[in-house]
């Protein structure tokens, strides 16, 4: 499936300003998480055997689709909108470390399992680390084994990064209610608060109406 972007006008945009006061912050970029409430997707996911996780990539790569600024990007200077926003995520692997997978978002979920299932095996199956390049991603990774309260990523250079991280906790149950602590990393010159209020809003819409 083809990518596609168009350029962003940078001196016409209205956050022009504001772009240009977080572009060279030491730390341009901020976390936010936020509990979800995965009861009635959790037990979707168990009833047809699909992958909790995996489904979680769906849900949430279709809920970030709709938030624009999730798919803003920038590269060597330019700033660029994504039609298309993809997943990149960790895999674990039997030897007890992990690797990269890339997972192409597809409106149909029934494809995305399909699809997402074969490059699990192929992740889990490889031998070395490489992380693929694409800049259409939202990078994923899951901490099953701890119900985190706040998280903060390794980063080569943060000024330099702008794909939005995000990252899933472990699922707990209280009164009956099955929920999660998910994480949300996103560059303050390209994402604001409200654009990450607005993702969670519609990640739960999603894991709520499955």
């Amino acid at each position: 499936m083809e990518i596609g972007r168009r350029e962003v006008d940078i001196e016409s945009w209205n956050r022009k300003e504001h772009f240009a006061f977080f572009r060279d912050f030491y730390e341009p970029c901020y976390g936010i998480t936020s509990r979800v409430d995965c009861t009635d997707s959790y037990r979707y996911c168990k009833d047809l055997g699909s992958s909790f996780f995996i489904s979680c990539l769906y849900w949430s790569l279709k809920a970030a689709q709709e938030v624009e600024a999730f798919g803003l990007r920038i590269e060597e200077e330019k700033l660029f909108q994504y039609d298309r926003i993809d997943a990149g995520s960790a895999i674990d692997k039997p030897d007890g470390t992990f690797g990269y997978g890339y997972f192409i978002y597809n409106p149909d979920i029934r494809l995305f399992l399909q699809d997402a299932v074969v490059e699990v095996e192929k992740v889990r199956e490889s031998i070395g680390l490489s992380r693929p390049e694409a800049q259409n991603v939202i990078r994923y990774s899951s901490l099953p084994w701890i119900d985190f309260t706040s998280i903060t990523h390794a980063q080569k250079s943060s000024i330099a990064d702008s794909c939005p991280r995000i990252t899933f906790g472990k699922m707990t149950e209280a009164n009956g209610r099955r929920s999660m602590p998910v994480a949300v990393h996103v560059n303050h010159a390209l994402v604001d608060g409200r654009d990450v209020g607005k993702f969670l809003e519609l990640f739960q819409q999603m894991l709520t109406q499955e």
